[in-house]
């Protein structure tokens, strides 16, 4: 990336929700974003989570690091009053969260249940629609970049993916539906789907290894994927140079999805 590439986020100003530790997809799309030259929030899950995220922020001189615990609709109030009182707008917000039971996410989707359901839809899925809403008036005025990320699980059946399938599957059709209804505010709406990547939530994932393997082998470029490159094509999707890109999700797999099974 030249230069020009890497100060064409300066002046933004950022939210990025679910970093965990230094191997988070949300870490490798912060870097990336800083070294663009974007001011980040960053936020952290609870206690437990802070002395992993915090020294991470602090590299990237995040002037605002919060709790948020998306179960907490106090938390994301406050949050967001902060970010309205210290910057008054917000250019782009990067959603990397997702959570099922896991005696729902390992079982069959068949044996579910209603409680765990409806908990990793409400964290993987609506939480999404609910930063949206939050975001909104941030971007009224100057519009902005709402991004999530998603996974191939969401258009296929992946063996072991279970129950967070089809709560991507969910988080893909609201990222059209509030493309649709946010963009006469030049608000666009994206998802991200990368290959699989060993973070901390995918190890909740049964047999991830296979996954990663199985990919590398069947992928056209025959390669993992790591964080910074998913942050790479985050980048472009914040920046003034994907005005008119809403709706849609796009893959960074090495081209895994287009190969049947």
């Amino acid at each position: 990336m030249n230069e020009q590439g890497l100060s064409s986020l300066k002046g933004k100003k950022g939210l990025i929700v679910g970093i965990a530790n230094q191997h988070s997809i949300a870490w490798g799309c912060a870097k990336v974003l800083h070294a663009a030259g974007a001011d980040i929030a960053v936020t952290y899950l609870n206690q437990k989570a802070e002395p992993y995220v915090r020294p991470l922020a602090e590299t990237i001189h995040a002037p605002i690091i919060a709790p948020l615990d998306m179960s907490d609709d106090s938390q994301l109030n406050d949050l967001f009053g902060v970010i309205t009182q210290q910057w008054g707008t917000l250019d782009f917000v990067i959603h990397a969260i997702a959570f099922a039971p896991l005696a729902d996410l390992h079982g069959r989707v068949t044996d579910s249940s209603r409680d765990g359901f409806l908990k990793a839809m409400d964290i993987s899925c609506h939480s999404f629609i609910r930063v949206a809403h939050m975001a909104e008036p941030l971007m009224a005025k100057q519009g902005g970049s709402l991004l999530t990320l998603s996974y191939y699980g969401a258009e296929k059946v992946v063996e072991h993916y279970g129950i967070m399938g089809l709560c991507k599957a969910a988080l893909e059709s609201s990222v059209k539906y509030l493309a649709a209804e946010l963009g006469d505010k030049k608000i666009r709406v994206n998802a991200l789907s990368p290959g699989p990547i060993a973070t901390r939530a995918a190890s909740g994932i049964e047999a991830f290894e296979h996954l990663i393997s199985h990919a590398i082998e069947k992928a056209p470029e025959h390669s993992a994927i790591n964080i910074e490159q998913v942050g790479h094509f985050a980048r472009f999707l914040v920046s003034d140079e994907s005005q008119l890109v809403t709706g849609g999700t796009y893959f960074i797999d090495a081209g895994l999805n287009i190969m049947a099974a």
